[in-house]
């Protein structure tokens, strides 16, 4: 592992995949002005630069505006690809209902009173469970909670989601994420982005995995890929891509697998490896 600014690092970078909350927006969610600038470089060097997020378009939109990007973006963990500019589906990964039922089922067991909500519609459709907005905020899915309405639990598990996420009104995310771990259950992917709720895939479904089919899409190798991230849901891109850059507020866990460590989000780490690789 290389800390920035070290002589050795990547070459031959034909895509930059980067997380976004935690690794290129600051503390107040904003791209900087040095962030923004590092990718238009690249993007002048044609270099691919593309969001993946857990988010979904409401919240990404916004974010790409700033950052500048328009082609292709990996929204839901990797669960679908778009298109920003022509809208074009890419790919979906949907979780089937009869696992959804079954997880549901199984987890209420052992943590009751959970709260559920269903991404669907390529990320635009958003169906709560009743009782969730009470306990959601704006900055939870770029959604007003007023908007959310809620019905009951069978309808949000009663239909394949792109992303189905967990929350309780006071037992911790890692506690429920361990519990669902526990219970040996297959069929899904679950991870933790940072945001006050587990978040659950179709099975398989992971940053990397959306990554690859969007570098299929371009003809581009994995090799010739620097990936950014800070959170769980970021460690299997990292891995995967030919070098993996954690920026310093990363969990361990991403810290330990990466082959670099930037400086932190509020102090331009991604902007600061572009930069050098692009020099380089």
């Amino acid at each position: 592992m290389s800390e920035s600014g070290a002589a050795d690092g990547p070459t031959g970078i034909r895509l930059i995949a980067t997380d976004l909350d935690g690794t290129i927006l600051d503390s107040a969610g904003r791209v900087s002005a040095r962030t923004r600038a590092a990718f238009d470089a690249a993007r002048e060097a044609g270099i691919a630069t593309v969001p993946v997020t857990a988010r979904q378009p409401i919240g990404l939109r916004p974010i790409a505006e700033q950052a500048g990007f328009a082609d292709w973006a990996l929204c839901g963990n990797g669960a679908y690809g778009v298109h920003l500019t022509t809208g074009e589906h890419l790919f979906a990964e949907q979780i089937p209902s009869t696992v959804q039922q079954e997880l549901a089922d199984a987890l209420q067991t052992v943590i009751p009173d959970l709260l559920f909500a269903s991404v669907r519609d390529a990320g635009e459709g958003f169906v709560a469970q009743e009782g969730y907005a009470a306990i959601a905020d704006l900055s939870d899915h770029k959604r007003h909670p007023e908007s959310m309405g809620g019905v009951p639990l069978a309808e949000v598990v009663g239909a394949p989601s792109l992303k189905l996420v967990i929350r309780h009104s006071s037992v911790p995310i890692p506690e429920i994420f361990a519990a669902l771990q526990s219970l040996g259950l297959t069929g899904f992917e679950a991870t933790l982005s940072g945001a006050p709720f587990v978040e659950v895939m179709a099975e398989g479904v992971t940053k990397a995995t959306g990554l690859a089919q969007v570098c299929t899409r371009l003809g581009i190798d994995r090799g010739e890929v620097l990936a950014f991230g800070d959170a769980l849901n970021d460690l299997e891109m990292l891995q995967w891509a030919g070098h993996g850059v954690a920026v310093a507020n990363a969990v361990d866990a991403v810290r330990d697998a990466a082959d670099e460590i930037a400086p932190s989000n509020d102090d331009d780490g991604v902007a600061i490896v572009i930069e050098r690789v692009l020099g380089a």
